[in-house]
């Protein structure tokens, strides 16, 4: 007995689909097993650093909304705010107020004395056990030497760093630990920040992150400096730890971008015009590469 028509034609149909689903999927590279395993635990982190302060409002607006873009597109995991006013900083209330993909954990600095919580200290899970230590110091109590603050933080650092035994270790402040040649009141400032250098050196810290202490900064000590550029106060500075490089781009009003693994950090400087124009890697074993 024959077959009908039609059970031939849904056959020979069927067939065709199975053979066409076959040469697609032979044609296409099949992912590699770390790619699912990075989706379900990224092995990199990123976050922003940023100068905080009182901008005109034009100028502010346009920061915030990069600074958002860069969090979506990125899944940057908090912000570094650099400033002298602590939680009372306008550019962090502005930021966590009107911007919801800002509203990401921001750590910010104190430099004015007389603010609480002066220095602070913050462990970041990377990935598959690996850290990073935030730590933030109240530059401001440390440029009176004489003061009792000043001694407890020297000594809350040492402590901090001593025990710390994260892949990275980054200390923020609002003033620089370099001056400007030019600047008479930066190098006298200067001075009270040379126990905070030593002990960066002593115990391995990774990079310090402030603002910028001039324009044009030719590197005098054995520290390197990625920045934002512009006017003082204007862009962040990264110093990184025991190493004779310097680089200075003109970039006004920027901030950073990091992405950190286990064994690198890598840090982009960020234009108004949503570019990130240069990068220094900041490995681990003290090698870095501009």
């Amino acid at each position: 007995m024959e077959k009908p028509s039609w059970v031939c034609t849904f056959a020979t149909q069927l067939s065709l689909c199975c053979a066409l689903y076959l040469v697609i999927n032979m044609g296409q590279p099949q992912k590699p097993e770390y790619h699912n395993r990075s989706e379900r635990e990224p092995m990199d982190i990123y976050f922003i650093s940023v100068v905080g302060g009182l901008r005109p409002l034009q100028e502010q607006t346009h920061l915030l909304k990069l600074m958002e873009m860069m969090v979506k597109a990125h899944k940057a995991s908090f912000v570094i705010n650099i400033s002298e006013l602590g939680g009372d900083d306008p550019l962090l209330q502005n930021a966590t107020l009107y911007f919801q993909s800002l509203k990401v954990p921001w750590y910010t600095t104190t430099a004015l004395k007389g603010q609480e919580a002066d220095y602070f200290f913050k462990r970041i899970n990377i990935s598959f056990g690996n850290t990073m230590d935030v730590i933030a110091l109240g530059t401001g109590s440390l440029q009176d030497s004489s003061n009792g603050d000043s001694n407890d933080q020297l000594n809350w650092l040492t402590r901090t760093l001593e025990g710390s035994s994260s892949n990275w270790r980054i200390v923020v402040g609002y003033h620089p630990l370099v001056a400007c040649v030019e600047n008479i009141e930066q190098l006298e400032a200067k001075k009270h920040f040379e126990p905070v250098q030593g002990l960066l050196l002593k115990y391995g810290a990774n990079a310090y992150l402030s603002r910028q202490a001039c324009a044009h900064h030719v590197g005098q000590v054995s520290m390197a400096h990625i920045n934002s550029a512009g006017p003082i106060k204007d862009g962040p500075y990264i110093t990184t730890v025991n190493k004779e490089l310097a680089l200075h781009r003109d970039i006004k009003h920027g901030f950073l971008l990091h992405r950190v693994s286990s064994l690198e950090i890598v840090t982009y400087l960020a234009t108004l015009n949503g570019e990130l124009v240069q990068h220094t890697l900041l490995q681990q074993r003290g090698r870095e590469v501009m």
